[in-house]
């Protein structure tokens, strides 16, 4: 069993006051010399127990970290966007189920609309991106100068019947141009009871020791969806160590990324939501990726840029656009995005 009691409302809260009285809103130093933990970042909120776990592990739960007041705000923002009764922010990607989108069986609203990616943009959801009691914990890994860089809210439908509710295993970084990869950390809050039934994560603990591994289109016969790109050579030995993370409403998990990981099918009738950002520290730098296997993500991504934008760009400005400054002082990883 993967997981471990962590810290009760009250720590947590004693925690951040601690903190914020530290710290104030100044950027500060992290002394990281006495500290020969390499995943994460010492004076933030996790005890030495739970440091060591996400150590080993590649990713750590909090439980409650979210009321149900603050899933049901977002919950209502996202039910705006779908219905379209507020203008999506035109950086703001809407994705849907392949299977459905081949079948001419779309419908209005919710239903027709799998995932949001690229809220940065939107003022409300944004707010989840912001909050203090999830910063309390990000800075952790990325130190005190925190981007955001990827945002979503997936709304896993239920499976139309040819498995294309599964999210392949596979590993973040492959879609990120950006380094270090321990200063980079992604943050995922079940919105509602989440189990094996509608499609839980599963991750592989401590494959985030291992290199990157070759991705690409998984060969199942009702397709994938757009971009779910998945490890290519998992072997079944792989596959047995599995956990699958049972989650309740606001319980959040922490993952690094090269941690392999993904979900299972929807089996319920119903939707399935949770709530996501990736965040990286703003002195990331980014790297050339056309000799490595993120050369395959890289072509797709430039594709759908002149597709939806009408422009040529490089994959590293593409996510410069999707950045956005969360708490401290900018970076390289927010360096304006140069038009030729």
């Amino acid at each position: 069993e993967h997981s471990m009691s962590m810290q009760t409302p009250a720590e947590r809260r004693l925690c951040r006051l601690s903190n914020h009285l530290a710290q104030g809103n100044a950027p500060v130093s992290v002394n990281t010399a006495a500290d020969n933990l390499k995943y994460t970042l010492p004076g933030g909120c996790f005890t030495m127990q739970e440091r060591l776990f996400f150590e080993e592990n590649g990713y750590i739960v909090i439980r409650g970290l979210y009321g149900l007041d603050d899933l049901e705000h977002y919950r209502k923002r996202f039910q705006e966007l779908c219905d379209g009764t507020i203008d999506r922010p035109m950086t703001m990607t809407v994705m849907r189920d392949v299977t459905l989108a081949k079948s001419g069986k779309l419908k209005q609203g919710e239903s027709n609309i799998t995932k949001i990616q690229d809220f940065q943009d939107d003022e409300v959801l944004f707010q989840y991106v912001q909050d203090p009691r999830i910063l309390q914990y990000v800075q952790n890994f990325t130190g005190p100068n925190i981007a955001a860089v990827h945002t979503m809210l997936i709304n896993k439908p239920p499976d139309p019947g040819a498995g294309t509710s599964r999210h392949p295993m596979h590993q973040d970084l492959y879609y990120f141009p950006f380094r270090p990869a321990q200063r980079i950390v992604a943050s995922w809050t079940a919105m509602q009871h989440i189990d094996r039934a509608n499609g839980c994560l599963v991750v592989i603990p401590g494959t985030h020791k291992l290199p990157m591994r070759p991705h690409g289109y998984p060969n199942w016969e009702g397709g994938a969806n757009a971009m779910y790109h998945g490890i290519q050579d998992m072997a079944p030995e792989e596959l047995d160590k599995r956990v699958h993370l049972v989650m309740e409403p606001g319980d959040t998990v922490f993952f690094h990324p090269l941690l392999i990981h993904g979900s299972g099918t929807n089996t319920t009738t119903g939707f399935r939501k949770s709530i996501s950002s990736h965040y990286a520290d703003t002195n990331s730098y980014y790297v050339d990726v056309t000799d490595t296997p993120q050369k395959t993500i890289a072509d797709e991504v430039e594709q759908q840029a002149i597709k939806r934008l009408g422009m040529k760009l490089e994959f590293a400005d593409v996510w410069k656009m999707k950045s956005r400054l969360v708490q401290g002082v900018t970076g390289p990883l927010l360096a304006e995005v140069v038009l030729k």
